[in-house]
């Protein structure tokens, strides 16, 4: 699987740009394969970032502005939305990957006796993040698919 970043490079917005090399900067730095696709040079990349971001995610104008992130086809968020994930540790919930070895969730998964439910409730309350909801769907789903991987079963 690889992430999708959406990207202007020709960008006139020094906050775009900021957002755009955040995202960017923080994939490459972890070692999270991804690519950049430009929509301002790309009218095909353009054309397909602006059909496939969920309309509530859309500003009123209902153009997206970069960077839009996705995993494959599969939409993960804008910049507020990885800021967030970023910011609770749950980065790879969030671009849908699993966990490199040796993270924190891969070592709760193989704990012994270890349940899902106590960590996902010490989930810090975020003052800033309205996607809160969305992203603890994204890792309970990680969670129970990494499970199924390692015991053959969810947990109940």
């Amino acid at each position: 699987m690889v992430i999708k970043v959406f990207v202007a490079t020709s960008s006139g917005s020094t906050a775009i740009k900021k957002k755009q090399q955040e995202v960017v900067g923080f994939l490459a730095a972890n070692k999270i394969d991804f690519k950049e696709l430009d929509i301002a040079c790309d009218e095909d990349n353009r054309k397909w970032m602006r059909e496939n971001v969920p309309g509530e995610k859309k500003p009123q104008n209902g153009i997206p502005l970069p960077p839009q992130i996705f995993n494959e086809e599969q939409y993960c968020g804008d910049f507020d939305s990885f800021f967030c994930a970023k910011e609770e540790n749950i980065i790879y919930s969030f671009l849908g990957l699993a966990p490199p070895p040796g993270s924190k969730v891969l070592i709760l998964l193989t704990s012994e006796g270890w349940k899902a439910e106590s960590t996902l409730s010490q989930l810090p309350e975020p003052s800033f993040c309205q996607d809160r909801s969305q992203i603890v769907n994204r890792a309970w789903t990680a969670v129970l698919h990494l499970t199924t991987l390692h015991h053959g079963a969810p947990i109940q």
